[in-house]
């Protein structure tokens, strides 16, 4: 039988599999969740879409950190959905599409905007978004031509393989949720109790109020042992999350003291716009400082563990560490810190912030259980 060859246009590129389509899901989950925060008070005001969308440009009211913000919220998205395409073999389409896609996803807010009395639709933010979404999407074009991205991606290929697509996109959201600050530094997840109040009003009056089972639990503050626990876990989980995917006992140990000075500087920052510059390190204590060693310590010994095992030990850890942080109340110091976010101008990262840091650990959780009850891989 005659072979026959198959010749691939060279005006196209080949497909490889690529992070960034679920990563560009995720960004715009949580564009909508930061676009339409705190989703409540949905009615009808009476404004017509053409009214803001024929408004003058700029509007009355505006300022320097709207316009920055508004170009910075949609240029990842558009460097990830641009980044997709070509990955995906659309190269000619890529910034394109990504700017289409990114207009109509701000279009689409600004328009839900219209019935949240909290939030003011403007045509200038659909303007600035659009171009956010289009210096995002020409930036992946330009770092894909000088060769960059294939860099990246060979690079990736050497400590991680093909796989893992999940891993990265959790490891990549970690930081962000740490932005959101925390009643105990690297501790995500505590939402028992904010679970009690939100349910408590929202089966108030109705015949289910008496069913309630949470508010029969008293919880318990921390003690520094318990804290310096908590700390430790909760820099010890991403490192173990890491090892899922990372063989090589030399770039485990890399790669959990980058997510250790990451987790420290974002946790800074968190502080510094918490409380103000000054105060950007008075969250580092004494149970704090032991949690971070004892943490560092734990990745240390979990170096030589194959994959597996990690990820059977990654899900005791994330059980035993949401059952210690759900069983203690947040500290009225701290709910203080809570309603300087909600109240002040970082409202539109509040909703952003909160939902990483409330969900992250429970993605986490079920991820690692599919990829537990999969069949055995080589470690």
């Amino acid at each position: 039988m005659e072979q026959v060859k198959t010749v691939q246009d060279p005006s196209v590129s080949p497909v490889h599999a690529t992070t960034a389509w679920p990563l560009a899901l995720v960004y715009a989950a949580l564009i909508v969740f930061a676009s339409l925060f705190p989703f409540e008070g949905w009615r009808a005001q009476g404004i017509e879409p053409h009214v803001f969308l024929l408004a003058r440009i700029p509007p009355p009211y505006w300022t320097w950190f709207d316009v920055n913000t508004n170009i910075v919220g949609y240029g990842p998205l558009g460097f990830l959905l641009a980044l997709a395409l070509m990955r995906s073999g659309w190269p000619r389409a890529a910034v394109p599409v990504a700017v289409l896609a990114g207009s109509l996803l701000s279009l689409c807010m600004e328009f839900l905007q219209i019935y949240l009395p909290r939030r003011v639709p403007s045509n200038m933010d659909f303007v600035l978004n659009a171009a956010g979404t289009l210096i995002g999407a020409v930036l992946a074009l330009v770092l894909e031509k000088l060769g960059a991205v294939a860099r990246w991606s060979a690079f990736r290929s050497r400590w991680v393989g093909e796989g893992d697509a999940g891993i990265l996109v959790l490891l990549a959201l970690w930081p962000c949720a740490l932005l959101f600050p925390a009643a105990v530094p690297f501790s995500l997840g505590q939402v028992l109790e904010r679970l009690d109040e939100w349910l408590q009003d929202l089966l108030l009056g109705t015949p289910f109020e008496a069913w309630m089972p949470l508010g029969d639990f008293a919880l318990t503050p921390l003690s520094m042992v318990t804290e310096m626990l908590c700390v430790m876990l909760g820099l010890w989980i991403p490192c173990l999350l890491t090892y899922c995917m990372v063989r090589h006992m030399g770039r485990r140990a890399a790669a959990a003291l980058l997510l250790a000075l990451s987790g420290v500087g974002v946790t800074a920052l968190s502080a510094a716009l918490s409380w103000g510059p000054v105060h950007a390190w008075e969250w580092v204590d004494l149970p704090v400082r032991l949690g971070v060693w004892g943490g560092l310590g734990l990745a240390v010994i979990a170096l030589p563990l194959p994959r597996r095992a990690c990820a059977v030990l990654l899900l005791m850890v994330l059980v035993l560490h949401l059952s210690i942080l759900n069983q203690a109340p947040t500290n009225a110091y701290f709910s203080q810190t809570l309603q300087a976010w909600e109240q002040g101008r970082f409202i539109r990262f509040y909703g952003l912030g909160q939902w990483l840091g409330w969900l992250w650990p429970y993605a986490t959780l079920a991820y690692v259980v599919i990829r537990v009850s999969r069949r055995q891989q080589p470690a």
